[in-house]
């Protein structure tokens, strides 16, 4: 069996250059921090939306997983944030990783945001706390300690199925 670990650490030289960068594979490698930065915005939309049982952070967070699953989440407007006020302050080696695990990651974010929002649109409190508590863990585990748990999925489905 092999396997491909589509997480690698390069340094890079500049912003363009980074963003340019593919793997052996011609996948698109992005900076590792970026998700990291996204996942602290996700932790804050889920918590308002659970603090004060609303559907439109939860709306919102859903369009963003959106975004990330469909086009990367590169592409994301929490993405956008980083790069224009976090990485300019950032210094040192640009840790890049391969954009499949965090977009499938994206994915599986918003399919618990799918069933947060049925169940809110259908009166369901525990569907609704439920799913929203879970993506917010997820998202916990990511920004805080920088463990992403929908790229581990993504990892573990790869190699499962490349034998």
């Amino acid at each position: 069996m092999t396997f491909d670990n589509p997480i690698t650490l390069t340094s890079g030289k500049s912003e363009k250059a980074s963003t340019e960068k593919k793997n052996e594979k011609n996948f698109p490698l992005i900076d590792a921090r970026g998700p990291r930065f996204g996942a602290m915005i996700t932790v804050l939309m889920l918590s308002l939306s659970l603090v004060f049982d609303s559907a439109l952070p939860l709306l919102v967070q859903g369009v963003v997983f959106m975004i990330g699953a469909t086009f990367g989440p590169q592409r994301t407007p929490y993405a956008s944030i980083f790069k224009r006020l976090i990485k300019p302050r950032l210094h040192g080696d640009v840790p890049t990783e391969d954009v499949r695990p965090p977009q499938f990651a994206q994915a599986v974010g918003l399919v618990f945001v799918i069933f947060a929002l049925l169940g809110f649109a259908s009166g369901s409190e525990p569907l609704f706390l439920i799913a929203t508590s879970m993506a917010l863990a997820a998202a916990f585990l990511n920004a805080a300690f920088n463990y992403c748990l929908g790229c581990e999925m993504y990892l573990l489905l790869t190699r499962a199925f490349t034998r």
